[in-house]
């Protein structure tokens, strides 16, 4: 199903209102925000569902021992996790951006861990480089900034990726 801009708008507001929820009924603890990077105005396929299936699956795994909840979320607008954590976010914030650096999708999970205000960590702020495009080398907030790339050459990589993923399943 093809989303609107308003769609898209009105699903960032209510997960800005699930983060806030989470944050007041775990003070203290470390909020991990997961979200799926799928270009275009189709957010919710097979596809899409694959990539959040492996970025929970890996999250889990490298969280083992920690997780106080997790809240799961399958929308039109796409898929969304929340997992709670008694790690700090120094640590899961290492966490995440080796997750997106290592795993074979990880350049297709977009893995926030928020900060005591509610913002997302930036990777420098743990030492780690600013996230590559999916195509070129250059840094992904630069072509996309840019439309460096057109979206087919995107979806053609992205899927090249989930396929060779799927085959070593």
């Amino acid at each position: 199903m093809e989303i609107t801009l308003d769609k898209l708008l009105a699903s960032r507001d209510r997960r800005v209102e699930m983060q806030q929820k989470l944050r007041e009924k775990h003070p203290n603890l470390t909020l991990v925000c997961l979200t799926v990077i799928m270009p275009g105005n189709i957010k919710r396929n097979l596809s899409s569902l694959i990539v959040s299936q492996a970025a929970v699956n890996a999250i889990v795994n490298s969280l083992e021992g920690g997780i106080v909840d997790i809240v799961t979320r399958d929308l039109e607008t796409g898929y969304e996790a929340y997992v709670v954590t008694s790690k700090s976010q120094h640590d899961a914030k290492m966490i995440a951006c080796g997750i997106e650096d290592s795993h074979p999708l990880g350049r297709l999970f977009d893995i926030d861990v928020l900060d005591d205000d509610g913002f997302p960590m930036k990777r420098e702020m743990v030492g780690f480089s600013p996230r590559r495009c999916l195509i070129c080398d250059n840094e992904s907030r630069y072509c996309m900034r840019n439309r460096t790339h057109t979206p087919q050459e995107l979806n053609a990589k992205i899927q090249e990726m989930i396929d060779a993923y799927v085959q070593q399943l």
